[in-house]
């Protein structure tokens, strides 16, 4: 048995290096069924970020799909999804390069569908019948992205020509077909709304020729809806969140039902297309999925009695669950398992990885370094709970010395309405396996709550958030965790800006980093994509020209209260945060003599992508912590 070196926390020297880390940083997303063969995209960083569709058939042999150099992602409001769909061994994808369609034959290379270089197409669902697809459809006038227009259109495979189906919404998500083509669905929604906060259901039949009759709308106005998807038996089911929490309903005729009700969450946020937490295996079964104080579920409902039967396997996430006759399958992750596409029985609820985002091997390497999360919740302000994930610092090759406390790491999430995950992440172990305690926080306004605590944030953004982050490291520095003295801050996009707010308004962290973080909202307002245009209406308030509001909660305009050291990294395409807010902020250190350093990405827009850009960033981060946090320097 090796004997344990002695080191600070901070210093010790581990076998995930930033390589090892950026190896695994890549994606699995968007199974799919068709036939006796499973579909998933992977996103591969080595390969400058492309990602590619994959197919299992019914042998076992696994092949891509997608030929080099196809890049298989969509746009629509930046953030994409549902960029591909298959039917009867056909792949219909977009393509990252034109944003255009293409369809591929089994065996045969891509070919064009659409041709419309203003245009950009997402969600896509396939009328076979008709020989067309139907999809979201954005287009920008004069290249004005947060003028954009979104309609819902058919798009003959044949030809390529588009058809509006609706038009008129600013958004629309989910179209989905019954069984027999003769009626669609879809969800759509108007600024200032976002997903979450307030939909619409729509209904419409299909005439032979392919249009909409009978429009109408079933749903919504003062509830987020989710995934709407016709049973095999013609019924339409919807997930809502009219209760609290994102519930199964169906409808027809006679009203509204809700058919699977619990304190839990069976929806997520749309930031993406393509989404799905249910299927169908067949008139009388329904695999679903659901997440409860940060644990995530998976089970069965019998659809003649609404008898729901829970598996007994727990998960860190769960999505894109989709189900044939015979088979089911999904994205899974648990604490000590990367993420994967899985199969799984529907008789026990065991899981089979198809393809780990891991390669078996590396798991075996690294294993014994792992830190496991411990799930916390801990007082806040105003007399609230929050929560996290916390991971303790672990590498069996060192120890630190006995009076020593660990710096600690608080990770604030993107969104800021989304959630952080407990699922193995070589980035977090490259921490942890370093001596660093990190800390993941769930703060008020993340989702898997529910709607009242997501609600929390409203008006409240850049106060609360930052208010749960400092709560969580004083919970852990006050019950003897970590250093209360050495802590760091870093997140990305919205939680950059909890970072900057963090490192601005108060004074209890000593460094940060903020990746695409938004350091202006004013700019944030006016600036940004359409998606997002009125998104800060519910974070700050209504925006007007001059607002006290916003200008006192943008760092940018603070700088002099801040006097920690702050690295910025930063796409240089970036649409959603554009790349001046980070400048500017820059500028503003430097001229103040504080420490700061900006790293600028070619051809990366919000969040990276390209194995070189990550490895680069996670470095530089280090080296930067190391210089202006830890009492020993820090090895890489």
């Amino acid at each position: 048995m090796v004997s344990q070196q002695t080191g600070n926390f901070g210093s010790w020297i581990s076998p995930i290096t930033a390589d090892a880390a950026v190896a695994e940083t890549g994606s699995l997303s968007e199974p799919r069924i068709d036939g006796d063969n499973i579909y998933w995209i992977e996103g591969r960083p080595l390969e400058k970020g492309r990602n590619v569709v994959v197919a299992r058939a019914a042998d076992g042999t696994i092949r891509d799909i997608t030929p080099s150099p196809f890049n298989v992602r969509s746009q629509v409001y930046s953030y994409g999804g549902g960029a591909y769909a298959v039917s009867n061994n056909v792949v219909y994808f977009v393509n990252f390069g034109d944003n255009q369609i293409y369809q591929q034959v089994a065996g045969g290379a891509p070919t064009k569908i659409t041709s419309s270089a203003k245009s950009l197409f997402a969600d896509i669902c396939v009328d076979a019948a008709r020989n067309r697809l139907i999809a979201i459809r954005e287009e920008h006038p004069n290249g004005d992205v947060i003028k954009a227009i979104h309609t819902l259109v058919a798009i003959d495979i044949a030809t390529g020509r588009e058809a509006t189906l609706d038009s008129g919404w600013d958004f629309y998500s989910s179209p989905t077909l019954n069984v027999d083509g003769s009626r669609l669905a879809w969800l759509s929604w108007q600024h200032p709304n976002m997903p979450w906060t307030s939909t619409y259901l729509n209904v419409a039949g299909l005439d032979q020729a392919g249009t909409l009759t009978d429009k109408q709308i079933v749903q919504g106005g003062s509830e987020s809806l989710f995934q709407p998807q016709w049973s095999p038996d013609g019924r339409l089911y919807f997930i809502s969140d009219r209760t609290d929490f994102w519930n199964l309903y169906r409808w027809n005729a006679s009203g509204v039902e809700r058919v699977l009700a619990r304190d839990a969450e069976f929806g997520v946020p749309q930031w993406q297309l393509g989404l799905s937490t249910y299927a169908f295996m067949s008139p009388d079964i329904l695999i679903y999925s659901f997440v409860q104080n940060g644990t995530w579920r998976l089970g069965w409902l019998e659809i003649p009695t609404l008898i729901a039967h829970d598996y007994p396997m727990e998960f860190s996430s769960l999505s894109g669950v989709h189900a044939s006759a015979t088979t089911i399958v999904l994205r899974c992750a648990t604490m000590t398992s990367p993420p994967a596409i899985a199969t799984v029985d529907v008789n026990t609820g065991a899981v089979s990885p198809i393809k780990l985002l891991v390669p078996s091997d590396s798991l075996q390497k690294f294993q014994n370094y792992f830190s496991t999360p411990q799930s916390i919740e801990f007082p806040t302000s105003n007399g609230d709970i929050a929560h996290a994930f916390y991971y303790r610092p672990y590498n069996p090759d060192w120890q630190a010395p006995a009076s020593e406390r660990p710096p600690l790491l608080v990770k604030s999430h993107g969104g800021p309405t989304t959630a952080t995950v407990s699922a193995l992440n070589f980035s977090v172990q490259f921490w942890t396996s370093r001596g660093f305690g990190v800390l993941d926080v769930n703060y008020r306004g993340s989702t898997g709550y529910g709607r009242k605590y997501r609600e929390r944030l409203y008006g409240q953004w850049g106060v609360i958030d930052v208010a749960d982050c400092i709560s969580g490291a004083k919970f852990l520095a006050a019950r003897g965790d970590v250093d209360g003295g050495r802590l760091a801050v870093t997140g990305g996009s919205a939680g950059g800006y909890t970072t900057l707010c963090g490192l601005t308004f108060h004074t209890e962290f000593a460094v940060g980093a903020s990746y695409y973080g938004i350091s202006d909202l004013i700019a944030l307002a006016t600036e940004t994509h359409k998606f997002e245009l009125h998104y800060t209406d519910w974070l700050i308030e209504p925006f007007r020209p001059n607002s006290a509001l916003y200008y006192d909660r943008s760092p940018i305009n603070f700088t002099d209260r801040l006097s920690a050291p702050v690295i910025f990294l930063h796409g240089k395409d970036d649409q959603v945060v554009p790349i001046n807010q980070a400048q500017r902020m820059y500028s503003a250190l430097q001229r103040r003599n504080i420490p700061t350093c900006l790293l600028i990405f070619q051809d990366e827009k919000h969040g990276f992508r390209q194995s070189a850009h990550l490895r680069q960033a996670l470095e530089a981060e280090l080296l930067f912590y190391s210089m202006n946090l830890t009492r020993a320097p820090l090895t890489s």
